[in-house]
Parts: structure tokens; C-alpha cells; sequence
């Protein structure tokens, strides 16, 4: 979609610098290019994205100086770099409105929540925002339900870790609750990416049939402004990769060689970290299962170890019978692999949409912010999985492993997923719910 002949107007995107994050915003770039905009990517220095993988954007890196990120200090490195980065993103944007010709002007900022110095300053050169939320609307609401108990002076409360429930948040527990590093700094930084200021919109990678319940009351407290869930977006973006980590794809060549459904696909993400212990747990739980399993094991995600060394000899030749191990995964290829027939995810948002997506049941395991709150939904509203809750111990994952791809109840996960799988690809085709905010989405940028 083009505006007036062979113009063809440009939209910044500033993707938070963590993959969860910049993975929907390149999504969403490739989106917006095929619609016919221009796209040039703000980021972080941190994680910088790779150019080469999307050779038809811009990329401009901002200078992301932080201490706080050398010491595991996510949300203070969060914070720091919006304090970092306004000025200098301010001043890159005034040069780049400077150079602009009549038929290659800026027509909106798209920036992350969590990159809120961008919407300060847009507003400063008068250009419009939109907001992108990377995380679910359940989340959103369960990040606000912690936001009013602070103002209410109910943080810290003693019912923190309960299994309690929150109040008019079904099926969510004070336990499942969005908590992310130090709590009084990380109210802080909900508090400002909740606040959109001057944006004209907000977009959510997720979609209606979904979470219709959670949108509706998000549109209630922003009745201002039009809220767009267009998601799944790696189901509508092209194939480009957006991946920071190298992806091995020698596993497909493995799964080929698999029955149908009978692979337990194995991944915590790219963030969380376990001990030796929780490692060899996990090892003997899988092996034990008699499950064939393609295992995802991140270089560095093991404190006191650098990989998989640290096995010991007689569980890696149980692997070696049934397993197969990787250091990163081409995950929506595998998921979409018909050798695979369950997930067992840390059930970030953008996993936990991409096994939806494939009709995957899911083992969910989640280990901290918005993964609690995914796994609840998977598991009591959608009812496509089923959630360890206890520490990583060998016999519960051989038991949960079994009770998904052997057990009757893991037959019937696979069918509401296969339900729900339909019901997604309604939403995405001409006419379908997401295709209709992504219209209208666009229709709103042409317009500015």
C-alpha cells in the first residue's frame, strides 16, 4: 500500500533489547514493508540486531553505555538507557527529518514499551507514536493489578508468594504475578511504560479469540486511544530470521527420522538460567520418559559450566539413545515439524504463541515476569497444557512428559490445540479479526 503514487512514507521502530522483544518488532517491521512503508530500526547497541537479515531496513544504533547490564541488572539497565538515549535518539531523528526528501518523510515512531524516551521524543518533533506491547493483554492487566497494590500499599504484603487468587484477575494467583529483579525499580519502569503520553495508538501481538475478555478491559482504561491486536505477526511477517543466537539446523535432518508426534521439543528461552542440578534433573526426567526429545541447552545458561560438559557419562548415553541436544533451535520450524507433539516452554509470549500456532500442547515451566501468567492461561483457560509448579526434579518431568504425549488427558490437550490452531487462522485470513486491526492499524499511519 502506497500514498500518493510513488511515495513511500517511513516508520521508526525502536525494539526493546531483548529478543522477546525484538523479535515482534521486526515482525512488525517486515509487515509494514510489505504494505509499502519505509523502515528504519533505533536500537539499543545491546543485542543489536543483525542488518543482514533484513537487508531492506535501515538500522541506526543508539549508544547503550550501562553498567547495569554487566551485573544481570536488567530493569536498572532498562531504566538507565531511557535516561541514555532520548537525547541522542532525538537528535538522530532532527537530522534525518532534515534529510528527508517530499516522497520519503517520517510518518510515525513505533516504539516498544519498555523504550518510553522514544515517545517524549516524538512528541518534542512533533511526530506521531504508537506503542508496541510485546507481552500479552493478560499480562498487562496482571502488571496493573501490582501497580494498584502499590498504590494501596499492599507491596510488600505478606500473600506475595500465595496461591491465593487475585481478585477479578482469574485464574491468576498473587504467586503468578509479573515479578522482574528489584521490585520497587521495576514498579518503576511499569508505571512509565504503562503511561503512552501523547501515542495515538497501541498494538498488541496477540490476538482476539485469544484473550477478547483482557483487550475489552484494556480498552476501557485507554477508551482515548484505538488499542490493534494483530497477531500472531510471525505468522503474517515474512520468514526472515530475528534470531541474536546462531540457529542449529541440523535437528530438522534428526526429526525426520522421528514418528509422527512423538518428540517432546524442549526450551526455556533465551533468558532464564539453572543450576548443574536442575540440569541433570531435567536430563535423567527426559531420558526416563522414554519420550524421544530434541533438547535446547543455551551456551552460558548453566551457572558453573559452559554447556553440557558437566553431564555425567552415563545420562549421555541414555540421551544419545533417544535424545538429541542442541545449542539453539530453529523453533518455529521445529515446532511446525510433525515429529513434534509437545512443548516443554518457559512460555514467554512469543513461544507460547508460536506452539498455539502449530496446535502444540504445552508443558509449561515458567521462570520469571510474564511467563507465570502465560502458563496459567495455558493450562486453566485454554486448557492446551499442563504446569510443573514444583522445583525441576526428575520424576515430575518424566511424569509430566508422559501425562502429555502418552496419557488420554495429553490426547485431549491436542485436540482443544488443534481447535484453537483453527481458530487463530480464521482471525489471520481476509476479513478474520487481526487482519482487520492490521487495516485499520495501517489506514491510521497513512493518515498522520
Amino acid at each position: 500500500m502506497e500514498k500518493e503514487g510513488k511515495r513511500r512514507l517511513r516508520v521508526v521502530l525502536v525494539p526493546g533489547p531483548f529478543q522477546g522483544h525484538i523479535t515482534p518488532m521486526l515482525q512488525l517491521g517486515s509487515i509494514l514493508h510489505s504494505n509499502g512503508f519505509s523502515i528504519t530500526v533505533v536500537h539499543a547497541q545491546y543485542n543489536s540486531p543483525e542488518p543482514s537479515s533484513h537487508p531492506e531496513f535501515s538500522f541506526l544504533p543508539l549508544p547503550d553505555t550501562s553498567s547495569a547490564v554487566l551485573t544481570g541488572e536488567l530493569i536498572a539497565f532498562v531504566l538507565q538507557l531511557n535516561t541514555n538515549c532520548k537525547a541522542r535518539f532525538q537528535e538522530c531523528l532532527a537530522e534525518e527529518m532534515r534529510q528527508q526528501g517530499p516522497d520519503d518523510g517520517i510518518a510515525c515512531i513505533i516504539h516498544d514499551e519498555l523504550m518510553y524516551f522514544s515517545e517524549a521524543a516524538a512528541k518534542d518533533l512533533t511526530l506521531p507514536s504508537i506503542v508496541l506491547r510485546t507481552n500479552s493483554a493478560a499480562n498487562f492487566l496482571a502488571r496493573h493489578a501490582l501497580l494498584q497494590l502499590k498504590e494501596e500499599d499492599h507491596i510488600p504484603f505478606p500473600e506475595f508468594r500465595s496461591q491465593d487468587p487475585v481478585p477479578e484477575l482469574y485464574p491468576l494467583r498473587f504467586k503468578d504475578l509479573p515479578i522482574l529483579g528489584n521490585l520497587d525499580k521495576y514498579l518503576q519502569l511499569l508505571s512509565k511504560a504503562s503511561n503512552i503520553g501523547t501515542s495515538s495508538a497501541i498494538i498488541y501481538n496477540t490476538i482476539d479469540c485469544l484473550e477478547n475478555s483482557s483487550l475489552g478491559k484494556i480498552q476501557q482504561q485507554y477508551h482515548q486511544v484505538p488499542i490493534f491486536p494483530i497477531g500472531p505477526m510471525h505468522r503474517i511477517a515474512s520468514a526472515s530470521s530475528s534470531s541474536l543466537l546462531k540457529e542449529d539446523t541440523g535437528c530438522m535432518v534428526w526429526l525426520d527420522k522421528q514418528s509422527y508426534n512423538s518428540v517432546i521439543y524442549v526450551s526455556l528461552g533465551s533468558l532464564a538460567f539453572m543450576d548443574v542440578k536442575e540440569l541433570v534433573e531435567m536430563g535423567w526426567g527426559l531420558a526416563n520418559s522414554q519420550q524421544p526429545f530434541l533438547w535446547v541447552v543455551r551456551p552460558g545458561s548453566i551457572r558453573g559450566t559452559e554447556w553440557i560438559e558437566i553431564l555425567p557419562k552415563s545420562l549421555k548415553e541414555n540421551i544419545r539413545m533417544r535424545g538429541y541436544i542442541v545449542k539453539w533451535a530453529p523453533q518455529k520450524e521445529v515446532l511446525a515439524h510433525s515429529a513434534v507433539g509437545g512443548f516443554l516452554s518457559h512460555c514467554g509470549w512469543n513461544s507460547t504463541l508460536e506452539s498455539i500456532c502449530e496446535g502444540i500442547p504445552m508443558i509449561c515451566k515458567p521462570c520469571f515476569g510474564d511467563q507465570g501468567v502465560n502458563a496459567r492461561y495455558v493450562s486453566h483457560i485454554w486448557r492446551i497444557g499442563l504446569e510443573l509448579e514444583s522445583n525441576l526434579e526428575r520424576s515430575e518431568i518424566e511424569r509430566a512428559v508422559r501425562r502429555l504425549m502418552v496419557d488420554e488427558e495429553g490426547k485431549e490437550m491436542r485436540k482443544r490445540g488443534k481447535n484453537l490452531k483453527e481458530k487463530v487462522e480464521i482471525c489471520t485470513r481476509d476479513g478474520g479479526s487481526s487482519n482487520n486491526s492490521l487495516n485499520k492499524l495501517i489506514k491510521i499511519i497513512m493518515s498522520f
